[in-house]
């Protein structure tokens, strides 16, 4: 799968590039110890940091993130100091954010009161293979952001001529401080467009026992996923 990314010629050298979200783990993750002892279970358990499943969600696909420091004073007051040279596209964004009124997620869980939501705007258009679409969402697991990335599904393999903007709702209105340059905004998976047939029977008898083998092997110790099932070598890939 090959996924070309597109900007206006005057910002290819100033823009941060989308990056394998492999590459924009958190610190949190790294700084988590892999055991924590556990007062129900009397001994140290295993935390997520070592769940594979965990951990390679937020590794899956492409990150796209925030070409310039944003700061952000309490009530959702944005400000940013991002000098653009004079740009080749028309109408082409020059500011890192924009918004949407409150009316467009009314009715929804999306809404809080009156807040706008934001948008986070595209610098980059995405061209992907035919028969294929671009699902964007907020990155994998990262509750830290103060923001919530809106889950989107984009025909970007048609859609490619401009950029694909990410909607967010702003969650913590305490919150005072900066946004750095490129902190991750939208993790981007490729997906196939044609629906999946959906096939529907009961266990056969070497179903049952597979079954019953590895539901015995995950009982008597920890890591039968990821030793004996986990695709090392496809991590990664978009």
């Amino acid at each position: 799968m090959k996924i070309i990314f597109r900007c206006d010629p005057a910002l290819i050298d100033l823009l941060p590039r989308p990056v394998p979200a492999r590459a924009a783990l958190p610190g949190w993750l790294r700084a988590m110890a892999p055991r924590v002892e556990s007062a129900v279970h009397g001994r140290e358990i295993r935390t997520v940091k070592q769940c594979p499943p965990f951990v390679d969600a937020m590794r899956h696909g492409v990150m796209l993130v925030l070409p310039c420091d944003v700061a952000v004073a309490p009530g959702m007051r944005f400000s940013w100091d991002w000098p653009l040279p004079e740009l080749s596209v028309p109408g082409h964004p020059r500011a890192p954010l924009s918004f949407h009124v409150p009316e467009q997620v009314a009715g929804s869980p999306l809404a809080h009161g009156v807040q706008s939501a934001l948008k986070f705007n595209s610098f980059w258009t995405i061209e992907l293979e035919p028969g294929w679409s671009l699902l964007a969402m907020h990155p994998a697991n990262r509750d830290d952001l103060p923001f919530r990335t809106v889950t989107g599904l984009v025909d970007a393999d048609r859609f490619n001529d401009v950029g694909i903007n990410f909607p967010a709702v702003w969650l913590d209105e305490g919150f005072s401080g900066v946004l750095p340059r490129g902190t991750p905004i939208a993790q981007c998976c490729v997906v196939p467009r044609e629906a999946p047939a959906l096939a529907f029977e009961p266990m056969s008898d070497e179903r049952i026992a597979g079954y019953a083998d590895v539901a015995s092997k995950i009982m008597a110790g920890p890591g039968v996923y990821r030793k004996g099932f986990r695709d090392k070598e496809g991590r990664g890939r978009a």
